[in-house]
């Protein structure tokens, strides 16, 4: 079957179920022009030449952030301590003229610190609200996995409804909203494992490793001629995009046109790591005990309607969905004991599923 028929069919709309019928949409409204994919690429290469000044290699990483805040995702960077990931994450927050705010993580750190509280007001004899840092178009939050259970059921609510509760009164977070997360290996003294449903609401995971000799020596290179250890956002020459600009980002690509012989792709990777799909791995079930959600299929969607968009096309090939499979994947594959003690870790197993899965 053909990726990109003549005529692209409607996508979804925002408000619409993915379960119910589609809303007939007119052609001019969904279709994607020249100009909009060379936009597109534009105001992409704008953050990227925002990157070249505060971040050396880790290129994986860079365009993982990107396509998460093109798909209008959250996103989790896990790495040892001193690999950046915090300037990695203020510099893609610092790229967009909307509020950013950082929390870092404590397993002190309670609800009301992150959401916001009630404070009586003894002037009025009524309480007022006042709201805190996950208010905001970006958070960063440093640490995820050191905050306690209570804190992170928080977090939850705000990634998963796009609002918070304060006193009763739901609050909706500001739009834009996208969260950046990073955390240091589960086995660290002091941090607390993510629950199954919280790492879920993450679109992708991105895995930072350590440089090599040549990206170190230009690091370093770059701290000295900048004279700082931290970089200055304000002191950056590339422009900011504005909240304008991330709304055409990802109005564009939720306009890419997806093939149902892609969409079908996307379903029988993730059914193939539920042990079920049309052409299942062999012994797959001593090595998974949980496989990825449907969510993890919209993810793949998504993801991959960005990267065609950033790509300079209006369709999806496969390629597209197998370039960033691990990042999608790979936190929500949840590997047996018997699969953690041989020493198989969860990107063996997706490249397994991949393998198997014939592309269209």
């Amino acid at each position: 079957m053909a990726f990109f028929p003549p005529k692209p069919q409607t996508p979804l709309q925002p408000t619409q179920s993915p379960l119910m019928p589609p809303t007939p949409v007119s052609a001019s409204a969904s279709a994607l022009s020249a100009d909009d994919v060379a936009r597109s690429k534009a105001l992409a290469d704008r953050i990227r030449s925002r990157f070249a000044q505060t971040l050396v290699g880790q290129d994986n990483l860079r365009e993982s952030l990107i396509l998460t805040l093109v798909a209008g995702g959250h996103i989790l960077i896990e790495s040892v301590p001193g690999l950046a990931k915090t300037t990695a994450a203020q510099t893609l927050a610092t790229s967009v003229s909307g509020t950013f705010k950082r929390v870092q993580c404590t397993p002190d750190l309670m609800p009301s610190d992150l959401v916001g509280t009630q404070v009586f007001d003894f002037a009025t004899q009524k309480f007022t609200t006042q709201i805190g840092p996950i208010h905001a178009n970006f958070v960063l939050l440093d640490e995820i996995n050191r905050s306690n259970a209570k804190t992170q059921s928080a977090m939850l609510e705000a990634m998963a409804e796009g609002a918070t509760t304060i006193g009763g009164q739901r609050i909706a977070l500001p739009k834009p909203f996208m969260v950046i997360a990073t955390q240091n290996p589960i086995e660290e003294e002091g941090t607390f494992t993510l629950p199954e449903a919280q790492m879920d609401r993450f679109m992708m995971k991105a895995m930072m490793t350590y440089p090599t000799p040549d990206e170190e020596t230009r690091m370093l290179a770059l701290l000295t001629r900048r004279g700082s250890d931290v970089f200055d956002p304000t002191q950056l020459t590339a422009e900011r995009l504005s909240i304008r600009d991330v709304e055409f980002l990802r109005d564009a690509a939720r306009r890419v046109h997806v093939s149902d012989a892609i969409m079908r792709y996307a379903a029988d990777v993730t059914a193939t790591s539920r042990g079920a799909g049309s052409h299942p791995v062999q012994g797959l079930g001593s090595l998974v005990r949980l496989g990825a959600s449907p969510r993890a299929s919209i993810a793949l969607v998504r993801i991959g309607q960005a990267s065609a968009l950033l790509s300079g096309r209006d369709y999806v090939v496969p390629e597209d969905l197998k370039a960033h499979m691990r990042e999608i994947l790979r936190h929500r594959v949840l590997l047996t004991f018997e699969a953690l003690a041989d020493g198989v870790n969860a990107d063996q197993v997706v490249d397994r599923i991949v393998q198997a899965v014939p592309v269209p």
